[in-house]
């Protein structure tokens, strides 16, 4: 990254602000604020972040909603917070496009750390310039190209968040090995991150539901105790 990395954060709370803005800044990212979720989608506009600290309960327009919005213009990170304990509410964060979350109380320089982290995380599976990085991969009707970090589906291009796509890109580099969910956390979040499985296996089920067919087989198997692989079929 040539420019320092952008951080928008986004509470209702003044002094949440007022502690957690320092911290970035003296980490070397450029901030901007929002209070509410209409004002985090106009930020997330104008100001172009890398990563997007976003509460849940916000006035206006609530976290999921502001998320939403913002994944159909920005593929930024979300980290979003919460002070629902509810795995429902965790869920829903990370369907609409969320890479990670916190529930609150938590220490605002664990939020940093995590930040820190998820700004390091590596952007390919495999080394720039390999060959197995060189071209597409092609399973069936699905083409990866981790190059050009897109995905098609016959010909017609999968929208997919940033972390879906490391998900996609490494279970694809070797079709059929089962991935542990270690392994994706290490290769994916990096060694640093310090989630839990879970994260894992929503980004996951997201990513199934964007390249899976309404009617057919699941590409990705869920290998019961060990993790999951891509499925090898032919194209219908």
């Amino acid at each position: 990254m040539t420019r320092a990395p952008r951080v928008l954060v986004v509470d209702d709370a003044p002094e949440f602000l007022e502690l957690l803005v320092p911290l970035l800044a003296g980490e070397g990212y450029v901030t901007a604020t929002a209070t509410d979720g209409e004002a985090a989608v106009d930020q997330a506009k104008k100001f172009e972040p890398d990563i997007i600290i976003l509460d849940l309960g916000l006035p206006k327009v609530d976290g999921v909603e502001a998320c939403r919005r913002i994944r159909t213009f920005s593929d930024a990170y979300v980290i979003m917070l919460t002070s629902r304990t509810t795995e429902v509410d965790r869920i829903v964060g990370l369907e609409v496009g969320a890479d990670d979350y916190l529930t609150k109380p938590f220490s605002p320089r664990e939020l940093v750390a995590r930040t820190r982290a998820m700004l390091r995380r590596p952007r390919q599976s495999v080394p720039a310039g390999s060959s197995e990085a060189a071209g597409a991969r092609v399973l069936g009707d699905l083409l990866v190209d981790p190059v050009g970090r897109t995905a098609e589906i016959d010909g017609a291009e999968v929208r997919l968040t940033r972390i879906e796509f490391d998900l996609l890109d490494v279970l694809t580099s070797k079709p059929t090995m089962v991935f542990s969910r270690a392994m994706l956390r290490e290769m994916v979040w990096g060694e640093d991150w310090f989630g839990d499985d879970h994260v894992v296996d929503v980004h996951i089920a997201n990513l199934r539901k964007k390249i899976d067919r309404v009617d057919g087989p699941s590409r990705l198997r869920t290998v019961r105790g060990v993790g999951y692989r891509m499925e090898v079929t032919e194209s219908p």
